[in-house]
This record gives C-alpha cells, structure tokens and sequence, in this order.
C-alpha cells in the first residue's frame, strides 16, 4: 500500500491533539480529571446507542438516550470519593440520586413517546449502565486512591495532581503502551491471526504487546510513581510489585475490550464508532481497551490490593 502522506499528517495531528487534552484532563487536577472522564462517559454512550440501534434495527427516542444517560451518570456520581466536594456538598451524596432519578423518568417519558419496544435493543441498551457509566464511574473511584485513604484525618497531599490518579495514569500508561508494542511486534513476527473479530491482531503482537507494556509500564511507575504516603500516624506502603500488576492486568483486559467493541462494530456493519477524531474514530474507539481494563484493575486495587 502506498504511503499516504495527507492521511499521515490528518492522523498525527489528531493523535497530538487527542494527547494534549488526555494529559491536560488527567494531569492538571481531580477536577480536570472528573471533567475529562464526564464528556468521555455521554460521548461513548452517544456511541453506543448508535451501534445497538444498527445491531438491532431499531431506533430510541432522544429522551430515552438521555435519560439512561442521566442515570448511568449517577452511578459515576456515586463512585466520585470525598475528594469531589463543592462548598461540603459532596458530589456522591447530594447530586446522585437526584440525577438518576431525573435519568429514569425522563426514559420513561421516552419509552412512552417512542415506537414500540424492541426487546432486545433495551437490553443491550441497558447493559451500558455496566459497560460504560460503572467502567467510568470505577475509574473516577481510582482517582481518589490513595487520597481517600487519608481524607478523614485532615491531610492533604498539596497540589501536585499526579498524586490523584497514579493509579488511572499506570493504567492508562500500560494500555497505550500494550497498543503501540502488539503493533510494532505483530508487525515484525506476526502470523498466527488472534481472531477473525480483528483479523490484523496476532497471537505474537499481542502476547509481545502484553508483556511489554507490563515491564515498561511497571519500570517506569516504580522509577516515577510515589510508592510511600505519610501522613501524622499514618503510613500507605505501596510493594512495587503491584505496578507490574495492574499494568499486566490493564493491557490482558485492554485487549479483550478492543475485541469487544470489534465485535459490536463488525455486527453493526460499520467500521468506526464515530467520527470524532479524523484518521482515528469515536470516542468507543479510542477507549474501548479502557472500559473493559478499568473494572479489572479496580477490582484488583479495591478488593484484593494489598
């Protein structure tokens, strides 16, 4: 295939753009942060209504798609920790209800308005409250680790943002790093096809990606990532053995969720998820290893982190 040097230059261009906004959200503070991951939850769910209303020839009312918007975005407002506080109204406490209340009636209102059910569209339709607003939510949850650990004794690790989401940016980090290694490596010496959902992947790329993105990722978060938070009578201790961890499990699970939204996708009969960024799709398509990673590594760090 011949080198397209205005695909090029339109791909690249985008690819810088996209960066600058990923680290201004994750870096700049948890403010930032939860803004960020708020535009990417309506964005992926705009997304998904389109893949299941092609998936199963039907189509949603407009105050369907934004009431089950609303209601998934009080699940992400009822995982934001302390942290998420305005003037002591904490986010979780007095905003989510209230917005999934608001979510379930106006679905209602719309399911009421709209055509007959199609069944099997509001299943799939309902299992984005999962898919997309829990992954988002768990991942807003992760921002506050460690800070939530400390929160009730009144101590504050200043302004330096990384602190909030060393465990998204480890995260993050390894699942960017797994796509370009499983590229650079299937590219070289790959021949045996993972799947017909993505014929491009190979077992080589990915099984390369996975297990360079997890010594990467966990060289360099044990060189850059804080491992010890202090605080008057307290002390978070975290073995640098965990880095390694989540960094395998975000790019063994990343690579599942690429699968996945392939398979919606391929079923829908399309070949991006949207037209967000030119050269590079949707919003789904540039964060589908994520929503599947994100629930992984919260179950790990959350439930069996030691």
């Amino acid at each position: 295939m011949a080198f397209n040097w205005s695909t090029f230059k339109t791909r690249s261009l985008t690819a810088l753009v996209f960066a600058a906004v990923m680290l201004t959200g994750l870096l700049w503070n948890h403010w930032s942060f939860f803004v960020l991951f708020s535009i990417i939850h309506f964005g992926c769910w705009w997304e998904y209504f389109k893949l299941t209303e092609k998936i199963h020839r039907t189509s949603f009312h407009i105050y369907t798609k934004l009431g089950m918007m609303l209601a998934g975005y009080g699940i992400m407002l009822w995982l934001s920790g302390p942290v998420y506080q305005i003037s002591q109204y904490s986010l979780r406490d007095n905003l989510s209800m209230p917005v999934s209340a608001a979510g379930f009636i106006l679905m209602i209102i719309g399911v009421l308005r709209g055509d007959a059910v199609n069944v099997k569209g509001y299943g799939m339709a309902g299992l984005g409250l999962l898919y997309i607003s829990l992954s988002w939510g768990m991942m807003i949850d992760l921002a506050g680790y460690p800070h939530d650990f400390f929160y009730s004794n009144d101590f504050s690790f200043g302004s330096f943002p990384i602190v909030f989401v060393i465990v998204p940016v480890v995260l993050i980090a390894a699942i960017w790093i797994n796509d370009t290694m499983a590229y650079i490596v299937g590219s070289l010496i790959g021949k045996t096809p993972l799947s017909p959902v993505s014929p491009k992947k190979t077992w080589e790329g990915t099984v390369g990606g996975i297990l360079l993105a997890t010594l990467v990722t966990g060289l360099l978060a044990n060189r850059f990532a804080p491992v010890n938070f202090h605080a008057p009578g307290w002390v978070l201790e975290i073995p640098s053995r965990h880095w390694y961890i989540i960094a395998g499990i975000a790019a063994i699970a990343g690579t599942f969720g690429d699968l996945l939204e392939s398979k919606l996708k391929r079923l829908a009969g399309v070949k991006d998820s949207g037209t967000l960024m030119p050269g590079h799709g949707g919003f789904m398509d540039r964060f589908d290893s994520m929503l599947l990673a994100t629930p992984a590594v919260w179950i790990y760090v959350r439930l069996l982190m030691a």
